[in-house]
């Protein structure tokens, strides 16, 4: 059964997904990089293409969401997949997931004008274009001319209100945990422990907490280790500049990253205008 890591992109979802894989795919809790792949991500092209279906036709692959994720739940025992995808109900029978698939989700969410600055150095474009994608895409990706596979895959993130809305469905099954970034950022021990207890109460299994695998999880994956640690052998999500074929930090700013000091006054205002509702409710406003 799949327990889904969901956010919106550039929300701090590669921080739970380190916490989480050196946590239960490590002897230790020493977080590093080559853990993180035990967490796939969904969708991604390969998994369809092994498939024999047509990547290039959107239903297509919209349909067979649910078939192919049936194949990560064949080994009986518990996944957890990343995905940036709102939960959508494609022709209102096409559904991204079911029950029968999922145990639950942990949902990550951001200040939407922190995502501005971060969303705009990894992709290594403007605010104001990152603003409107955040405001008005419903996907990214399905570059099929690309060489990185990462971009061939198309994404249906919806808008930043439209993802964080979508995945509140799992509340009414008690399957939903909300983690704020900024919360994981100023006590980390205390909201993982959290995610942890969620994670084995959704799996039915009594919680006993290794100290000190959650000790070594918290002093490795502070944003300073990562960054470290990126410096040192590199990160395989970071992105190469087009223009200059140099990598574009994947662990730039971190929680340094305050909209306040880099955020243009327009596009604040716009960001605060388009998600005035969520970001009131998540006490952002």
């Amino acid at each position: 059964m799949i327990i889904w890591l969901a956010s919106y992109p550039k929300s701090g979802n590669t921080l739970v997904r380190s916490m989480i894989s050196a946590y239960f795919f490590s002897k230790n809790g020493i977080c590093n990089f080559d853990l993180i792949k035990n967490i796939k991500q969904f969708p991604k092209i390969g998994l369809f293409q092994k498939m024999g279906i047509n990547i290039k036709d959107d239903k297509e692959v919209i349909k067979n969401y649910v078939k192919v994720q049936t194949t990560f739940n064949t080994k009986n025992s518990l996944q957890f997949l990343k995905t940036h995808s709102y939960l959508f109900n494609f022709e209102n029978k096409y559904p991204f997931t079911d029950l029968k698939n999922s145990l639950g989700v942990i949902y990550i969410v951001r200040d939407p004008r922190n995502i501005i600055n971060s969303f705009a150095k990894f992709w290594n474009i403007s605010q104001e274009k990152i603003a409107g994608i955040m405001i008005n895409d419903l996907y990214m990706g399905g570059d099929f001319a690309s060489e990185k596979i990462e971009n061939r895959t198309k994404v249906w993130t919806g808008t930043w209100s439209s993802n964080f809305q979508s995945w509140k469905s799992f509340k009414y099954q008690e399957r939903y945990l909300l983690v704020k970034y900024e919360d994981l950022i100023t006590n980390p021990e205390k909201v993982f422990l959290k995610i942890l207890e969620f994670i084995y109460q959704l799996n039915k299994k009594k919680f006993n907490l290794n100290k000190s695998k959650l000790n070594n999880v918290i002093k490795t994956t502070r944003f300073e280790s990562m960054q470290l640690l990126e410096k040192k052998i590199g990160f395989n999500e970071a992105k190469i500049n087009d223009q200059t074929g140099e990598k574009i930090p994947f662990f730039n700013l971190g929680p340094k990253n305050d909209w306040k000091n880099n955020l243009d006054g327009k596009i604040k205002f716009k960001i605060e205008k388009a998600f005035k509702k969520e970001m009131q409710e998540l006490n952002y406003l």
